[in-house]
């Protein structure tokens, strides 16, 4: 064969060219389409993502600020009690350090400890002071009665008896007692003589001795 006769023809025919011009364009179409849905479905997650992060942001201010509000209300309550405890004004055994929390709260017990026995002493003492009182008004209403008694009584004027008489009758009985305890009492220490008055009282002061009964008697007489 001739080599002139060789044709190569390299340009595509009119059918050739349409056919690749439209696969050509078809492709770009869906092309164009996936990329537009791809960045469709990115920005949705992008949004998504978002909106999850602004969520956990919000948390998370919240509970820093529910714990600084809890950690300000334990610090409010800490430095009541160093104002209110007066062991807590006391400095502590480390000098100028500042006092621990386990060391404020261990002074407010005991200081609310020792609150505690002073309110039920001063309860048994108040309870006692009622008692005194309901003691001095059944005396009273006692002494009143005598009063009252003695002032509806008519009294005599030949039957009183003076006040000399009076006088001398517990003078003779003064004396009596007074010979007698002379006697028997010793001053040598507090426990004896506490012992030789109760003995002497015991002897001496009792209505039922006969001779001191006699003794004033005959002095009357």
């Amino acid at each position: 064969m001739d080599p002139s006769e060789i044709k190569i023809d390299s340009s595509p025919t009119g059918n050739q060219r349409f056919t690749f011009s439209r696969t050509s364009s078809t492709g770009s179409a869906a092309g164009c389409t996936s990329s537009a849905s791809s960045a469709h479905n990115t920005d949705d997650e992008d949004s998504d993502s978002g909106k999850a992060q602004s969520y956990k942001d919000r948390r998370r201010e919240a509970h820093t600020v529910a714990e600084q509000k809890r950690r300000d209300a334990i610090k409010k309550g800490y430095d009541e009690l160093l104002s209110i405890v007066p062991t807590c004004h006391q400095q502590d055994s480390l000098g100028s350090q500042k006092m621990s929390k386990a060391t404020v709260l261990q002074r407010s017990i005991d200081y609310m400890q020792f609150l505690g026995g002073q309110k039920k002493k001063q309860e048994d003492e108040l309870d006692s002071l009622r008692k005194e009182v309901m003691a001095l008004k059944i005396m009273k209403a006692n002494y009143e009665h005598i009063v009252k008694t003695h002032q509806n009584t008519p009294v005599h004027g030949q039957n009183q008896v003076s006040d000399e008489v009076k006088f001398q009758v517990f003078q003779q009985i003064m004396d009596v007692l007074f010979h007698s305890f002379n006697s028997s009492i010793s001053v040598a220490n507090f426990a004896e003589l506490s012992a030789c008055v109760f003995s002497w009282l015991e002897e001496y002061c009792k209505p039922q001795v006969g001779d001191f009964s006699n003794h004033i008697c005959g002095e009357l007489c």
